[in-house]
C-alpha cells in the first residue's frame, strides 16, 4: 500500500528536496516539499501525511538540532500518531538519536543511500497506518463497549455500604491484580467489573464478557483458548477464543463460581502462564489480560476445596469486592427506582412519572430477593402498564410477588391450563425459590441460563 502513501519533507535545501522528490515518487503516491518549516502547520491541516521527513537544521551555520526538536515537538503536537524521520548530516547521528528519544521514528543521514530511504519511509508509512487503525479500533471498542452496556444500566448509590465498595473499586481498577466480586445476583456483579476496566489504564482496549455458567462443558477450551480448523466436528476455521480476543483488555468471567472443578485446573493453568493453548494445536499463545471475575456462591462454599480450587480462589481475589444486597442498602432503593422510571419512560416514550408515597414506603419495605435486577423488571413493567402519571403500590405488583420459600415445600400447583402462563408461573416460582438464582433456577426448570433470561424477558420478568 505504499503507492498510495503520501509523504513530506521539510529542508531548506532545494537540492535535496528535489533529489528526494525524483527518488520517492517512483515508489509513494505523492511527495509534497517545503523549504520553510513554518508551513508545516499550515500543511498538516491540508493534507492527511503518512510521514513527514524533517531536517534536523534550517538556515546557514545551524547544527545544534534545536530547530529540528522544536518542530518535531509542534508536529507530534499537532497529530501525536505522525511517523516523523528526521534527516541529519554525516556525523550528526547523536543529535538524531536524541530526536528519536523526543518522539521521531527513524534517521536517514545526508548523504543518503537510496535504498536505505525507501526502506526508511517504507516502513514508517506502514508503522503511521498501524497506529491509525489501532485508534480505529480502540474508538470503534469504546463505542460496542458503550452499545453493549444497556441503557440504565449505571451505578446509583448513596449507602455507606456502596461508598465503601466504590472506594475499594477506585482504589483497584488502576492496577492489573485480579479481583473477585462476590454478591447475590442482580446485585450488579458486571456494573462493577465494567467500572473497574473503566478507570483502569486499559480502559481503552476490549472489555468482554463471558459467562462460565452457559458455557457447555465439551466447549470450555474452544470458548475460552479459541480453536485451529479441523480439530473437531464442526470445527469449519480458525477460532480466537475469548483470552486472546481480550488481550490486552480485560476479561470478566461471570460465574466463575459455578465452574465445574476438572475444568478449574484448566482456567487455573492459563491463569499462572498467561499462555493458552488452541484446541488442536500444540503452540501456546501469550495473552495480556486483566481477569474480573464474579460469583453469587456463598464464601463460605468458595472456600471449600470440593467446589472450588484453593489455587484458582488464590489468582482470582487479589482484590475481593462483596456487594451487599439491596435489602441492606436501603438508602439506594429510591435513587435506583426514580432512575429506572426515568430510563424507561423515555424508552417507552411515556410520560414523566413518579412515585406515590405509598409507593416508595412499598419499595423501601419490599426484600427485593432478585436485587436491583427485580427492582429494574417492577419498574419497567409498572411504566407500561400504569394508567396515571403516579405510580402507586398496585402498579408495582409487589403483593402479587410470593416471598422467598423458607423451606423446601413444593410451591402451589398452577390450575391455569394456557402454555404461555404455566410457563411463565413455573419461571417465576423457580425464581422465587432459589432467591432469583438464576443458575440454580435454571437447573431446576431444565434450562440454561442464557435460555433462561430469554424467557425472562419474554414474559417480562
Amino acid at each position: 500500500m505504499t503507492e498510495l502513501a503520501k509523504i513530506l519533507i521539510v529542508d531548506d535545501d532545494e537540492d535535496i528536496l528535489t533529489a528526494g522528490r525524483l527518488l520517492l515518487r517512483r515508489h509513494f503516491g505523492e511527495v509534497v516539499t517545503c523549504r520553510r518549516p513554518e508551513e508545516i502547520p499550515e500543511l498538516l491541516g491540508q493534507h492527511v501525511f503518512d510521514t513527514v521527513m524533517l531536517d534536523m537544521n534550517f538556515g546557514p551555520g545551524e547544527s545544534s538540532g534545536g530547530q529540528g526538536f522544536e518542530w518535531l515537538e509542534r508536529i507530534l503536537t499537532i497529530d501525536p500518531s505522525m511517523v516523523v524521520v528526521m534527516i541529519t548530516a554525516h556525523g550528526g547521528v547523536d543529535t538524531a538519536v536524541e530526536a528519536m528519544k523526543r518522539g521521531a521514528t527513524d534517521f536517514v543521514s545526508k548523504p543518503w543511500q537510496n535504498e536505505k530511504v525507501v526502506a526508511t519511509l517504507s516502513a514508517a508509512v506502514e508503522l503511521h497506518r498501524s497506529r491509525v487503525e489501532t485508534a480505529s479500533l480502540r474508538g470503534a471498542n469504546r463505542v460496542l463497549v458503550e452499545a453493549a452496556a444497556p441503557e440504565g444500566n449505571t451505578i446509583i448509590s448513596g449507602s455507606p455500604q456502596m461508598r465503601d465498595v466504590l472506594s475499594i473499586v477506585a482504589r483497584a481498577a488502576p492496577t492489573d491484580a485480579n479481583v473477585l466480586v462476590l454478591g447475590e445476583n442482580g446485585t450488579g456483579k458486571e456494573l462493577i467489573a465494567r467500572e473497574l476496566h473503566r478507570q483502569s489504564s486499559r480502559s481503552d482496549e476490549v472489555f468482554l464478557t463471558v459467562d462460565l455458567g452457559s458455557i457447555s462443558e465439551t466447549l470450555f477450551e474452544s470458548e475460552l483458548f479459541g480453536h485451529k480448523k479441523g480439530a473437531f466436528t464442526g470445527a469449519n476455521d480458525d477460532r480466537l477464543g475469548r483470552f486472546q480476543a481480550a488481550d490486552g483488555g480485560t476479561l470478566f468471567l461471570d460465574e466463575v463460581g459455578n465452574l465445574p472443578i476438572h475444568l478449574q485446573a484448566k482456567l487455573l493453568s492459563a491463569l499462572e502462564q498467561r499462555q493458552v493453548t488452541p484446541v488442536g494445536s500444540d503452540k501456546s499463545q501469550d495473552v495480556d489480560v486483566r481477569i474480573v471475575a464474579a460469583t453469587n456462591v456463598a464464601p463460605d462454599v468458595l472456600h471449600d476445596p470440593q467446589r472450588f480450587r484453593p489455587d484458582l480462589l488464590f489468582r482470582l481475589n487479589t482484590v475481593e469486592v462483596t456487594l451487599p444486597p439491596l435489602r441492606e442498602r436501603r438508602d439506594d432503593i429510591l435513587p435506583i427506582a426514580r432512575h429506572y422510571v426515568a430510563v424507561h419512560a423515555r424508552k417507552y416514550r411515556k410520560a414523566a412519572k413518579s412515585f406515590s408515597a405509598a409507593a416508595e414506603k412499598a419499595l423501601v419495605e419490599y426484600d427485593w430477593p432478585g436485587n436491583v435486577r427485580a427492582l429494574r423488571h417492577a419498574i419497567e413493567r409498572a411504566v407500561i402498564l400504569a394508567v396515571g402519571d403516579v405510580l402507586e403500590p398496585a402498579d408495582l405488583q409487589l403483593a402479587d410477588t410470593p416471598p422467598v420459600p423458607t423451606d423446601k415445600a413444593a410451591a402451589p400447583v398452577s390450575t391455569v391450563l394456557n402454555l404461555d402462563q404455566m410457563e411463565k408461573e413455573a419461571i417465576h416460582q423457580a425464581l422465587c425459590k432459589h432467591g432469583f438464582n438464576i443458575s440454580h433456577a435454571a437447573k431446576e426448570l431444565g434450562l440454561t441460563r442464557a435460555s433462561l433470561y430469554r424467557r425472562m424477558e419474554k414474559h417480562d420478568l
